[in-house]
């Protein structure tokens, strides 16, 4: 647990020597609160890292340490490696390798959300990731809670206390880094160099000296206005007055657009013969997207479905309740899911058609477009975000599915009636109107249509 400990706390330094890095180019030359240029005060961000360590991350060690086992091993093999991302790297492996432990799901909860400590690369919202690796880590700790919370509540604390540590670090970025780690707007800029010697710094060891500052601002400015003589002209041109009219050119009928249609054919304006046309530099040429070898396959407990082209005979048919599927980057193809599954999410998706049977939690559609769904069961909710195109067919028994949706357009529910469907498109527009206490909001009315039999079935 000491090995825990010792990642947690090279996290904690980093951060603290990127803020005093940036909290020292702040104070002015020479004060004694300086050395080496960094700030020997600590920033308020600092601080509040330091309670967020000494409180959830203390109490959850404490917790793992009381399990022992797999669970504190598991921490234990995260020092083993310098750099944070090979550590990260390493705890994941020792959860692979132990996919027969009693204790797979802690391994999971931790391996799943452990990228969130690279919260400090991320930009511009560090936040909602740390919250994504939060909220994989409770599909896992869900588990714990559930062949625990009646036998051994000594899992249930340590899934409080794991939980804890995301959730008082999403609070910690949202007061002290909102839109990212924050630097300096006026102090020199900091290289790639000078933030390697900030991480590897040790315990002990003195802080790395400063990168070197930027010129001096007036002399630069001085050297542009001498190397610009055509901005004296300029003025000069502008001070003429009403003089200034005097260089302009006479423009002859044939050079007019509005009585020369033969110019607007042709894009407009003709070139003028004093001013020479150079061609501008060329886009780079973009390279073609790489091509991913198309996947379908139940890893562990999770069916993955990938980079699928042109297929419509795709087939899963033997589900279990606790498993669940992740549909990514697919297009042009369909999916029919059989049984009874836990939730389905379809990623990045284009021209996707998914049917299934029954689903027992939520069936999400993110960053896709153009996605066709039937429901021949139940599911109790769908989720569309930053979506264009979803249609969803619902069954009798799916009628009281819940619609939850952000972010997205084109969007209709199709309702089974007297053997057809009938299409309800799902509001885009709101309106919003002060009743004199507060703002109320509410769809704007939008024609309901018919649309065609199921392409699907």
């Amino acid at each position: 647990m000491a090995e825990m400990q010792g990642l947690m706390e090279r996290l904690e330094q980093a951060v603290g020597r990127l803020e005093s890095l940036s909290a020292g180019l702040h104070r002015p030359p020479g004060d004694c609160g300086e050395i080496n240029g960094v700030s020997g005060g600590v920033a308020p961000s600092v601080e509040a890292f330091d309670k967020l360590m000494n409180s959830m991350v203390a109490e959850f060690l404490k917790k793992s340490r009381i399990l022992a086992g797999d669970v504190e091993t598991h921490n234990d093999v995260a020092a083993l490696l310098k750099p944070i991302s090979e550590k990260i790297q390493e705890i994941q492996t020792f959860r692979e390798r132990n996919r027969g432990s009693k204790m797979f799901n802690h391994l999971s909860a931790v391996s799943e959300s452990i990228p969130a400590l690279g919260w400090i690369a991320v930009s511009p919202k560090p936040g909602p990731y740390v919250k994504e690796m939060n909220d994989a880590a409770t599909f896992y700790t869900n588990r714990v809670l559930k062949d625990y919370k009646h036998s051994d509540l000594r899992h249930v604390d340590w899934v409080k206390s794991y939980l804890n540590i995301w959730s008082e670090l999403q609070a910690y970025i949202k007061e002290h880094h909102t839109a990212g780690l924050t630097w300096s707007k006026t102090g020199p800029v900091a290289s790639t160099a000078s933030a390697l010697s900030v991480l590897s710094v040790g315990p002990g060891l003195p802080p790395p000296p400063p990168p070197p500052g930027p010129p001096p601002p007036f002399d630069s400015e001085g050297r542009r206005e001498e190397s610009s003589p055509s901005r004296s002209a300029l003025f000069a041109q502008l001070n003429q007055g009403e003089a200034i009219t005097k260089g302009l050119r006479h423009v002859t009928d044939d050079q007019k657009t509005y009585k020369n249609p033969s110019l607007r054919a042709h894009g407009g304006q003709t070139p003028s013969p004093t001013k020479s046309h150079t061609p501008g530099p060329k886009c780079p040429q973009s390279h073609p997207p790489k091509k991913h070898a198309p996947v379908l396959e139940l890893e562990g407990k999770k069916w993955r479905v990938e980079y699928q082209e042109d297929r419509n005979d795709l087939v899963i048919s033997e589900t279990e309740l606790r498993q669940v599927a992740y549909i990514f980057k697919c297009s042009k193809s369909t999916l029919q899911i059989k049984g009874k599954i836990n939730s389905i999410t379809i990623d990045s998706c284009k021209k996707f058609g998914l049917v299934f049977d029954n689903v027992v939690g939520i069936v999400e559609v993110i960053n896709s477009k153009d996605i066709q769904m039937q429901v021949m069961g139940k599911v109790p909710t769908i989720s569309i975000n930053k979506t264009e195109g979803c249609h969803i067919y619902l069954s009798e028994d799916a009628l009281d599915c819940e619609i939850v949706s952000a972010k997205s357009s084109e969007m209709n529910i199709l309702i089974p009636r007297d053997g057809d469907y009938r299409e309800f498109p799902v509001p885009e527009q709101f309106k919003t109107a002060w009743d004199g206490s507060k703002l109320v909001t509410e769809p704007a009315e939008i024609m309901v249509s018919e649309r065609p039999p199921n392409p699907l079935t």
